[in-house]
């Protein structure tokens, strides 16, 4: 058995072990885990972070993919019989079946390559969830907290924001990770909202349209939106069809949706969400 410290990060998983304890112990102050708190961390790697919820919350859930860093966990907190770890793809985990009587914390230092698609994979189960704290790569969050007009706003933020309240609270440089990578991260928190503030009557199209109009993101709505809406159409929302995607609020993408959901327009129907 190696010790933990022998595990060398694996490029296919985007690993970037966390190791600064002043960084971890913020992030841990962040997550304030109560003991009766149902936490599941995505990705511990090594157990920098799994290590000092545990202390606090001895039920903690770990889902890792690496199953060589499997056993160094399992080794590493045998005292803590609660402690359990699913050997799973977060892409494509029920995070549903872990829900107690309480809803979920989600924690993770999530690797670059996957933490656009596992965002969405998250907001699709955000009705269990109580909160998720993220470490992701600093522009991440920023697409994450962006608002129109904002160079960073696009499908990601938008999406978020139409579930969560979504709160950057700190930025964490590279010297905090082993190897270290090349960009700085942040710490983001997502508390999906009680109460829809702008609820669309069909998500699939809202979806749709948002991800159509963000494809073609350099061009005016009429043009972006052509093959979904028409001026007039935009025109009657009290929409400027002469203003970019970027241009239009969460509020302005769910009233362009509702009007699609109202009318059923075939070419909405047939397009497939996908999380690209």
């Amino acid at each position: 058995m190696s010790n933990s410290h022998g595990h060398k990060a694996r490029k296919r998983f985007g690993q970037n072990f966390l190791h600064d304890p002043g960084v971890i112990e913020k992030i841990v102050r962040a997550i304030n885990p109560k003991p009766e708190d149902t936490i599941v961390e995505i990705g511990p790697g090594l157990g920098a972070i799994t290590e000092e919820i545990l202390a606090l919350n001895p039920r903690l859930q770990v889902v890792e993919l690496d199953r060589d860093l499997i056993p160094v966990l399992r080794t590493k907190f045998f005292n803590y019989p609660d402690f359990r770890v699913h050997e799973a793809d977060a892409l494509s985990f029920d995070f549903s079946q872990l829900v107690t009587d309480r809803p979920l914390r989600i924690v993770g230092n999530l690797p670059y390559n996957i933490s656009t698609p596992l965002i969405f994979h998250l907001l699709g189960q955000s009705g269990v969830v109580q909160d998720m704290h993220f470490m992701l790569q600093k522009e991440v969050v920023q697409r994450l907290a962006a608002v129109p007009g904002d160079n960073n706003y696009g499908r990601l933020g938008i999406m978020a924001q139409y579930f969560c309240k979504v709160q950057p609270l700190f930025e964490v440089g590279p010297g905090a990770f082993r190897p270290a990578p090349k960009v700085d991260s942040a710490i983001v928190r997502l508390v999906p909202h009680k109460v829809l503030p702008h609820p669309a009557k069909d998500l699939k199209i809202l979806q749709a349209v948002v991800r159509t109009a963000f494809n073609a993101r350099r061009k005016t709505l009429r043009k972006a939106l052509a093959a979904m809406v028409t001026v007039e159409q935009l025109q009657s929302l009290g929409i400027n069809d002469g203003l970019r995607p970027e241009n239009l609020s969460l509020a302005d993408y769910v009233q362009i949706a509702d009007m699609l959901a109202e009318t059923k327009l075939p070419n909405t129907e047939a397009d497939e969400v996908s999380n690209d």
